[in-house]
């Protein structure tokens, strides 16, 4: 088989295709990945474009020498249904080397919260020898495996299902599916994306796994996002999913994140709505969190700062956190449908600079008491320094009026509020007069009750948990990160981990650091370890492949490949990496160790460590070491 040296479409970093967060492209063929692309696609060769996704996020090709190839840009991008991607030619264009294929905006695709981290894959690569992929004066080789004598004592392979063999391969494949999937009367909906046909199944235990594997045609399945994901290849998986959706034609106007949203227990739509609220203001905190890592790494290597320069940093630090009200109200408002700028608004209103935090009237206080002065001298003193609420008079009640700076729940409370009330003032509301009349009403009647209502409500529920939660974290022997470290990834499992989000930007937006980061982190190595020991004691080298694959993403703190893929199928390496975890985060705890910022751990977490390193690395060497250890000793592969 010849060897074949390909110019990359995109300009970018070339990685190796199993370093993809998405192992699914591993297992198509052989490639590169392109990390922090331009933009633009270009065309490698002189050939014709086979398959165009009608987003426009992926694009196949054929040489005019025999090259299958495939563009994937970024990953799970068709939920963008096509913003920020421009295609330049159609489906069964001819197409010369070097021509524009793709157009789009990295920028915009990874705000939205999309890795833009391209596939390139050669699908037909088994015609191949090694791929190499090369890019300003640099290359990538993707080298063909020789393949290995048929054994003995290696297991026959699964009789084939020929029942279909008289139909196309599509139709063959789709009614394979169908059959071994328990039947179309358990697929609720189905769609595709350029590689996968996606199913929302009603009964996951009359799916026949191994027997899908076994399909000619397919590559590989796997769950996901509540989906179930059969891995078909550029072009074929459109075919297959028009041949599978004719078997149940009511299956075509189905929405599977409607279907997987419908099939959540109340605890995981609890956990996804404060997913959808809070991810998109994680990376401000992150970034936040670097900056506070950076200046405290700074000041500890014995620099001083001028005032000024001091300022200009408490602006990059605090900013976020000052007005943290506006940007959970303006998330909480996009979610649910309402006005975004709305939401901005309302949550400013709560922050508004005449209003005394409500932190620091709290504060203040207790801390003049503290002092050995009685509730009295504390009061009049508070009272003298305006840390005290503002009382206001309505209906003969008074009301104490403070700011919320720092708090998550009343902001997010009443987004949820406002959105709803604006919904409501729509129905009735004349068009012609609905531009001026419900966003007026909606701010005016959300911020009485913001200010007034649920803000003293929220704020102090918030309080008790936010001190039921510290109280937790600091028990004696490090309980509290044995406890964290070792279930956290359970609570993935079951898809309700984003209830932690809210809770980490309180403990950010009130101490300034995130001890849960720190025990989550140590939870998140753990089971990349016990899957590279899996893969480590695996001896097929296709498996082995698509396990290291899977296990890349558990260092850049992406546990889901290494979890879905291996440990629970296998399901001692995941014990033994919830094991690792407990370790792991039981030390966190008793060091003190807390990052300057969320959303970030194992390798990129390092930046939140700057000043506590060395913790922070024998934490993720705890996690790993143990769960590595004890997966590679007590775990057999023929388990």
């Amino acid at each position: 088989m010849k060897d074949i040296r390909l110019d990359s479409p995109l300009k970018g970093k070339l990685i190796a295709l199993k370093d993809v967060k998405d192992p699914a492209f591993a297992a198509m063929g052989r490639g590169a990945g392109v990390e922090n692309p331009e933009g633009k696609v270009y065309s490698p060769f002189d050939g014709e474009i086979t398959v165009l996704f009608p987003t426009g996020h992926a694009v196949g090709l054929h040489s005019d020498d025999g090259i299958d190839l495939l563009i994937h840009i970024g990953i799970n991008t068709v939920n963008l249904n096509g913003a920020h991607f421009q295609a330049k030619v159609a489906q069964g264009d001819k197409v010369k080397k070097g021509q524009l294929l793709i157009e789009f905006d990295p920028a915009a695709i990874s705000k939205a919260g999309y890795d833009v981290t391209t596939s390139v894959v050669v699908t037909n690569a088994g015609d191949f020898g090694d791929i190499t992929f090369q890019s300003d004066g640099k290359s990538i080789v993707d080298k063909a495996e020789a393949e290995e004598p048929a054994s003995a004592s290696s297991a026959p392979a699964a009789a084939a299902d020929t029942e279909f063999d008289h139909l196309p391969a599509e139709e063959r494949v789709a009614n394979l599916i169908a059959k071994y999937v328990g039947g179309m009367s358990n697929v609720r909906s189905a769609e595709h994306c350029a590689t996968r046909l996606r199913l929302i199944v009603n009964d996951k235990s009359k799916i026949q796994e191994k027997a899908i594997e076994n399909i000619d045609g397919v590559k590989g399945q796997f769950f996901a996002a509540q989906q179930y994901q059969i891995i078909l290849g550029t072009g074929f998986v459109d075919k297959v999913t028009d041949a599978f959706i004719r078997l149940n034609p009511a299956l075509s106007g189905g929405s599977n994140k409607e279907a997987a949203y419908e099939q959540m227990s109340l605890m995981q739509k609890i956990s996804r709505t404060l997913g959808d609220v809070f991810v998109p203001i994680i990376p401000v905190l992150v970034a936040t969190g670097l900056f506070m890592g950076l200046r405290g790494a700074t000041q500890s290597l014995g620099a001083e700062f001028s005032p000024s320069v001091l300022l200009l940093s408490q602006v990059l630090t605090d900013t976020a956190f000052a007005f943290l009200p506006a940007l959970v109200c303006w998330s909480t408002m996009k979610k649910f449908g309402g006005t975004p700028v709305i939401g901005i608004v309302l949550g400013l209103m709560l922050v508004f600079p005449a209003l005394p935090n409500a932190y620091v009237v709290g504060g203040f206080a207790n801390e003049l008491e503290s002092m050995g002065m009685t509730w009295q001298e504390a009061a009049k003193i508070a009272d003298y320094a305006g840390k005290v609420p503002i009382p206001v008079d309505i209906f003969g009640l008074t009301v104490p009026l403070v700011g919320y700076q720092g708090s998550v729940l009343p902001a997010l409370v009443l987004g949820i509020f406002a959105a709803k009330l604006q919904h409501w003032l729509k129905t009735f509301v004349p068009d012609i007069i609905d531009l001026i009349v419900t966003p007026f009403l909606t701010l005016f009647i959300s911020m009485l009750l913001g200010l007034l209502v649920v803000g003293p409500i929220m704020h102090a529920i918030e309080l008790a948990v936010f001190g039921a939660v510290q109280a937790f974290l600091a028990m004696p022997y490090g309980i509290g990160g044995l406890v964290v470290g070792g279930l956290q990834q359970v609570i993935v499992v079951f898809g309700v981990h984003h209830v932690f989000n809210a809770l980490e930007v309180q403990l950010l937006a009130t101490t300034g650091v995130d001890p849960f980061n720190a025990i989550i982190t140590g939870a998140i190595v753990a089971q990349g370890g016990a899957a590279v020991a899996v893969a480590l004691k695996t001896k097929d080298k296709k498996k082995r492949a698509l396990y290291i694959s899977s296990a890349v993403p558990a260092f850049l703190g992406i546990t889901e490949p290494a979890i879905f893929g291996i440990n629970l199928r296998f399901m001692k390496p995941f014990i033994y990496g919830l094991v690792g975890g407990a370790c792991a985060g039981t030390v966190a705890s008793l060091m003190g160790l807390a990052g300057t910022g969320m959303g970030i751990t194992v390798i990129p977490g390092t930046l939140l460590y700057i000043n506590q390193l060395p913790q922070y690395i024998l934490v993720n060497v705890i996690g790993f070491a143990v769960a590595f250890g004890l997966t590679f000793t007590l775990f057999k592969t023929e388990e």
